[in-house]
Parts: C-alpha cells; sequence; structure tokens
C-alpha cells in the first residue's frame, strides 16, 4: 500500500502505515493528526477504527460509522465495548490485552465467527484485521473491518445447498442401491429358476431314458423266465407215466425257479415305488440271524448251477439282531444270487459272518466274473449294470435297493471286485438298532 500525504506545501510518499505513523511519532498526541487521519480513512470502503491502550475510541473513519449506525463523531472517546455483542465482552477485554503486550499485526478471530452490534442493537457478522503502532510514546490498534453479512448468507445458502445436494445424492445413492439390489434378486430369482428348469428338463430326459431302459429291461426280464415257465408246462403234460416223475420235478423245479425269479422283479420294483415315494415302514424287531441266513440259501439252493454250492457260515447260533428282518432277506437273496448268476458252474459262494462289538458284518464271496474298474463306481445306480454282465438276465436295481435300505436302518454295503477272479461284498449292521420304527 503506498499512500501519498500533503504536508505544508510538499507532498511525502509511505510505503505502509507504520511507516506514516512513525512520521507522527513526535506528536504530542493521535488526535492532533486527525485530519491526516481522515484524509486516508475516508478513501477506505473498509471501516477503520483506532483504538487506544484504555479500549477508547480514538478515530473511526465513515464507512466505520455507516456499518455500525453511528453519526459522525458519536463514537470518539467511547469504549470500544459499546460495538461488541455483551456475550463477547469478558473474552474481548482480555484479547485486546494480550494483543497489545504481543503487538503484532494480524487478523482477529482466525476460525471463529465474529459479530459486531449496531447503534439499534442488531448484530452481524465481521472479519476484523489488526495492526499496533506507537505514536508519541502511545500504543494504539487500528482495526479493518469488513462486514461479511452478504458472504455468510452466501456461504449459508451454499451450505443449505450442499446440504441438500448431499442428502439428495444419499437418497440417489440408496435408490440406486435398492435397485441394484432388486436387480440382482431378480437376476438371482431368474438364474434359480433356469436352474430349476434345466434340472426339471433333465430329470425329464433322465426319466424318459429310464422309463425306455426299464421298458425294454421288463420286456426282456420278464419274457425270458416267462417263455420258460411256459415250454415246462407244456412238457409236464407229455409226461403222464410213473416212471417220468424225475423228468415232471425237474420241469417243476425250473418253473420254480422262475416264478421265484419273477417275485424278486416285482419285490425289487414295489420297494424302488416305496422308497421313492416315502411310504416305506420298517419292522424292526429281534431275531435270530441263522433263521434268515437258513431261509435265504435254502431259496437259493434252487437257483444253483451244476456243482455250484454255498458255504453256510459257523457259529451264527447265537447271534441275535435288531434290525428288520424282511429287509435283511432281500439284501442277502439279491447278493447271493448274484453270486450264483455271475459265478461259473462247479464254482463255490461262500457266505462269512464276523461279530463286532457293537455290529456284525456279512460278507458274501464270489468266483465269478467281476466287476470291471471303471464301472465300480457306478454299480449302486439304478438300472445300472456293468458293461461284462450285458448278456445276463438282471434288472440293475438290487444293489440300488440294497444299498438305500442299509443305510436308512443304519448299516452299510462296501465291495471289492476283480475281474475274472470274483468280488465280495460285504454288510455291516447293528447288533441293536437305534430306529425302533421308521
Amino acid at each position: 500500500m503506498v499512500v501519498v500525504i500533503n504536508v505544508g506545501q510538499s507532498y511525502t510518499k509511505f510505503d505502509d502505515i507504520n511507516q506514516l505513523m512513525t512520521t507522527f511519532e513526535h506528536m504530542e498526541v493521535f488526535e492532533k493528526v486527525g485530519g491526516i487521519f481522515r484524509l486516508l480513512a475516508e478513501a477506505v470502503s473498509e471501516g477503520i477504527l483506532v483504538v487506544n491502550s484504555k479500549s477508547l475510541v480514538v478515530g473511526c473513519n465513515g464507512s466505520a460509522y455507516q456499518m455500525f449506525g453511528y453519526e459522525e463523531g458519536e463514537l470518539l472517546n467511547r469504549p470500544l465495548n459499546v460495538l461488541i455483542p455483551h456475550r463477547f465482552h469478558d473474552s474481548h477485554d482480555g484479547h485486546v490485552k494480550k494483543f497489545l503486550l504481543g503487538g503484532e499485526k494480524r487478523r482477529m478471530g482466525v476460525g471463529l465467527d465474529l459479530y459486531g452490534i449496531r447503534k439499534n442493537g442488531d448484530q452481524f457478522p465481521l472479519e476484523v484485521g489488526l495492526n499496533p503502532f506507537e505514536l508519541s510514546g502511545n500504543t494504539y490498534v487500528m482495526a479493518l473491518i469488513l462486514d461479511v453479512t452478504h458472504r455468510k448468507e452466501q456461504e449459508s445458502h451454499i451450505k443449505r445447498l450442499n446440504t441438500e445436494l448431499e442428502q439428495k445424492i444419499i437418497l440417489r445413492t440408496q435408490e440406486l442401491q435398492d435397485k441394484v439390489s432388486e436387480l440382482k434378486e431378480e437376476v438371482k430369482r431368474r438364474k434359480e429358476a433356469e436352474e430349476r428348469t434345466n434340472e426339471a428338463l433333465q430329470r425329464e430326459k433322465e426319466l424318459g431314458e429310464l422309463k425306455t431302459k426299464f421298458l425294454s429291461m421288463v420286456s426282456h426280464e420278464f419274457k425270458t423266465p416267462l417263455s420258460a415257465i411256459l415250454t415246462s408246462t407244456a412238457l409236464l403234460s407229455k409226461y403222464t407215466q410213473t416212471e417220468q416223475q424225475e423228468k415232471r420235478n425237474k420241469h417243476l423245479n425250473t418253473i420254480k425257479g422262475k416264478v421265484k425269479y419273477l417275485d424278486n422283479i416285482l419285490s425289487d420294483f414295489l420297494s424302488v415305488e416305496k422308497l421313492e415315494s416315502g411310504k416305506i415302514k420298517y419292522n424292526i424287531h429281534v431275531f435270530p440271524l441263522s433263521k434268515v441266513i437258513n431261509e435265504v440259501v435254502y431259496g437259493s439252493n434252487m437257483l444253483l448251477k451244476a456243482g455250484q454250492k454255498i458255504l453256510y457260515p459257523n457259529n451264527i447260533d447265537e447271534i441275535v439282531l435288531e434290525f428288520d428282518e424282511k429287509i435283511l432277506e432281500l439284501v442277502l437273496s439279491n447278493l447271493i444270487n448274484n453270486a450264483i448268476k455271475y459265478s461259473s458252474e462247479d464254482s463255490t459262494i461262500d457266505l462269512q459272518v464276523e461279530r463286532g462289538g457293537k455290529d456284525i458284518a456279512i460278507r458274501v464271496i464270489d468266483q465269478g466274473i467281476g466287476i470291471p474298474e471303471d464301472d465300480q463306481k457306478y454299480i449302486f445306480d439304478r438300472y445300472y449294470r456293468a458293461a461284462n454282465a450285458l448278456l445276463t438276465q438282471g434288472t440293475g436295481i438290487g444293489l440300488n435297493i440294497a444299498k438305500a435300505h442299509l443305510e436308512n436302518l443304519g448299516g452299510s454295503i462296501i465291495f471289492t471286485s476283480v475281474v475274472n477272479e470274483g468280488t465280495t461284498f460285504e454288510l455291516r449292521l447293528p447288533l441293536k438298532s437305534s430306529k425302533l420304527e421308521v
């Protein structure tokens, strides 16, 4: 800031206000330079106040009078507190004393909201820049005052607009998140619906394949034994002589065996239907193991090929089970009949029983064709038959049913097999069932 003052008939140039005040330091009192002060101060649009060490106003420009609503000269020699709201008086006096002692140019109340009070009592926001100086041994403070009412209103307006904008952004963001969530949920529902549809189509496809396979299998499995029964029945009528009883017995046994075979197939189909519908109920009761094994071995003897034999297990008379007797009979019949069917003539089917702590193991060991390694993981699947067994009669559901029943009753079934050497199936059954009725 450059100030030029006309002193007498000469002009003096001052680079800043401090240099100006230094020029006045030999004057006796600040009031003696009032004319010069007014000349300088009136050229400034901001309000200017000069306060002495007693906080009395000793100088004031027109902008300050207008800002605070006073007539010219009305503020001179009045305490500065008349321009400050009452609630700030105590803190303001302390700030003034501290400032006079420290004495350096600075803005007042940085980071704080400052207020002035007009003659009519209205309060308004302001900013104050302070500049201390000495004149004739006295300390003064010059205050440059800005009325920031308009700026505060603009800031408040901007703040309100920002708040409203932030709220709108939050609202729109939430709406967007809700829409995204809805879209994700819709995508999830559609994906689940698509998966269910694909699963339904796959099940329908598999069901169609199963139906085709089932009809083909039933046609084959029923046709062959029925043809044998029909043939044996026709031949029976030709053996009318007493001495032909042996031939009659042979055909009668054939008929019995085929009827038994068909009965087993029908029992398997019935078990499948019950397992799928969940209608099956188990009859858990206590019975001797020997009773079931005797019935199974007796029924299987009619199916033995020439030279085949079943080795009866030892030491089973004392074993008593709490299980479903009919289910155990069904499972053992299936395993022994398979051993007979897939073994050659003059072979042995070994039936072993081993008692453990809380369960027993029953093993059916044959010397048959075995199960190829590639087929072993599918052997318990319904209607599945190993590649080397396709030319032999069978439905492919016996092992599936056996496994399902055993697992329902707390048992298990495993096997080991080597092609052309034989297969061992092992049942694990609890001696005491945890299911009284299922």
